[in-house]
């Protein structure tokens, strides 16, 4: 087209609105695609900061489960210390053992790893515990905790190592649902109906 010629040349008053239409679908098709670009950009932001932020968060977890070797150990090993020994070596031993097992608790919390200790009656929970084995306890309810085994940790809600947990089991006297239901409580008999 030359600077003499005008867009009036090449259409007709016909065209007009047909191709005004086609402008405004044309425009609408690239204002969406405009605004899709921009939502994903958006998200794309906000997954890699979420990304970064756990990436920081959670930089120490695989250094972390070294160190529980070392913190089961320590435990274990206070545990078996003879506190009542009058022999002063062995008190600063059994000291030294304490204050170093201390301190790598105090540097688990600072760094926002959390014990999970369950008491003895604290209610069973699969996502913090994992159940070892389960056997009658008068002092518990049954379902609960009846002694932990080894502490579990984690970190900032994620569950890096669950509590090695003992679980109170059903009294003797208690009824069983099976036997309840007409069944053996060793359920040699069943409902066929189903």
């Amino acid at each position: 087209m030359t600077d003499d010629e005008t867009p009036a040349d090449y259409e007709t008053e016909d065209d007009a609105p047909e191709s005004l239409e086609l402008l405004a679908a044309e425009l609408a098709e690239w204002r969406e695609k405009a605004l899709r670009a921009i939502a994903e950009a958006e998200n794309t932001r906000r997954r890699a900061e979420r990304e970064a932020n756990d990436a920081r968060a959670f930089a120490i977890q695989r250094f972390a489960r070294d160190l529980f070797g070392a913190a089961d150990n320590l435990e274990r090993a206070l545990q078996a210390s003879p506190r009542d020994s009058t022999d002063p070596a062995m008190k600063n031993l059994v000291l030294g053992i304490e204050m170093t097992e201390k301190d790598m608790q105090s540097a688990f919390e600072r760094n926002g790893l959390k014990r999970i200790s369950p008491a003895k009656g604290d209610k069973f929970d699969p996502h913090l515990h994992q159940a070892m084995m389960e056997q009658e306890d008068a002092d518990a309810d049954p379902g609960s905790v009846s002694q932990t085994m080894q502490v579990g940790y984690e970190l900032f809600g994620r569950v890096l190592r669950p509590a090695m947990v003992i679980v109170s089991a059903k009294r003797s006297g208690a009824a069983d649902g099976y036997a309840a239901a007409g069944g053996s409580a060793a359920g040699a008999s069943y409902d066929t109906k189903a």
